[in-house]
């Protein structure tokens, strides 16, 4: 039986990367877990991002009658006695009630190590887990992102666009083969939103510094000085 994982609801929130994680455990690749904690949560996310809320209402649908195993109740006695993020816990208890491998997160600081090791539950970020996955199965990760860069209707339709895409949703190490070095001047820090570049000249996309730091493990430096 494929290893049972928790995907939080930051890793489903990005498009791109919710439908590369769901096609690779459509595969069988593994055997993907959510609460209805994390689907409500989602739920709020996409509608406070402006998307309508009859299709926040439809992908969740369409997400529980795609795996209808997915969904774990039954953990909220569990809470209680978790030392994680105190706004997490309710994902390490849906993970330790369902005896999972893994909860693949952005958000790994929020599940020290001592608050997971009991419960044998391993916290890996999704880049690491993608890559995981096509170390493991390389011909069944690529076919699928062949196959899910032809099905967008809007971009991308090559693998290479699919990459770049999924670069931008916050995986680059699996995104681009060559970790890339990136350098972020400190006084773009006072700014919310800056725009990027990836890929090709018209992939242009709004990101907020302070997240480019910490994505792609940027160095913080003066680029002016002569």
């Amino acid at each position: 039986m494929p290893f049972a994982v928790v995907l939080d609801t930051c890793v489903i929130y990005p498009a791109h990367l919710r439908d590369t994680l769901l096609r690779l455990a459509e595969r069988g690749l593994y055997r993907v877990l959510w609460s209805p904690d994390i689907i409500e949560e989602l739920h709020r996310n996409l509608v406070k991002s402006g998307i309508d809320k009859r299709h926040v209402e439809r992908l969740a649908a369409e997400m529980n009658g795609a795996f209808p195993d997915a969904s774990v109740t039954g953990y909220a006695s569990l809470i209680e006695g978790l030392t994680c993020d105190p706004k997490d816990r309710h994902v390490l208890a849906a993970a330790v009630r369902a005896n999972a491998s893994c909860i693949v997160t952005f958000n790994t600081i929020d599940f020290p190590a001592a608050s997971v090791d009991p419960f044998e539950v391993e916290v890996i970020e999704p880049d690491t887990f993608l890559l995981d996955q096509l170390d493991l199965a390389p011909s069944a990760v690529l076919d699928e992102l062949v196959r899910q860069a032809a099905a967008n209707r809007r971009e991308p339709k090559t693998l290479r666009r699919m990459l770049d895409a999924l670069a931008k949703a916050g995986v680059p190490p699996f995104g681009h083969s060559t970790q890339l070095r990136v350098f972020v001047d400190p006084d773009l820090l006072q700014y919310d939103e800056v725009w990027a570049a990836a890929g090709t000249w018209n992939d242009n996309f709004g990101a907020n510094p302070n997240d480019i730091v910490r994505v792609a493990g940027g160095v913080v430096t003066d680029l002016k000085r002569g």
